[in-house]
């Protein structure tokens, strides 16, 4: 009735297979790199600036970044290629007229979509939340979709 040194063990209750890798999830990726900043990992907030690798950062924690000179510290991955400000670009970005989320205080008594975008693209009117391609011009520092961008098929700002 068990118990009796009578069962055998069968193969796959002695040999344990390979841990599964658990995967990222590329939504929430790209979601959270439109919605914190690169290199404090703080919510992005104006003014906005960017790298040349499209990466996005609050300009107040890349003006303590470069600051911060002390040889204890070690240098962020994220921002490993920032010298100085003049490899940054300020946005001019254009707020999105349906986005509610710093405006009102958060009660828990209404849907919060959390998907929304702050912000939008001018031309076409693109949430910019990580599912479409955004470009800036590194002269003016304007955003735009890259729908919008080969709509227009022009290099220069639409302002």
């Amino acid at each position: 009735m068990g118990c009796d040194g009578g069962t055998i063990p069968k193969r796959h209750e002695l040999v344990k297979g390979p841990r599964k890798v658990e995967k990222v999830d590329k939504v929430a990726e790209l979601v959270a790199r439109w919605f914190y900043c690169a290199l404090s990992q703080e919510k992005l907030r104006r003014p906005i600036v960017a790298c040349e690798l499209g990466r996005l950062y609050n300009k107040d924690a890349i003006l303590e970044y470069l600051l911060d000179k002390s040889p204890d510290k070690t240098p962020m991955e994220s921002a490993s290629h920032i010298k100085s400000i003049k490899n940054v670009t300020e946005l001019q970005l254009v707020d999105n007229p349906a986005w509610s989320g710093d405006k009102e205080s958060i009660k828990g008594d209404k849907y919060d979509d959390l998907q929304a975008a702050r912000f939008i693209c001018p031309v076409v009117g693109l949430e910019m939340n990580g599912r479409h391609r955004f470009c800036f011009l590194r002269s003016c520092g304007c955003v735009f979709s890259e729908r919008a961008l080969k709509e227009i098929k022009a290099e220069v700002c639409h302002k």
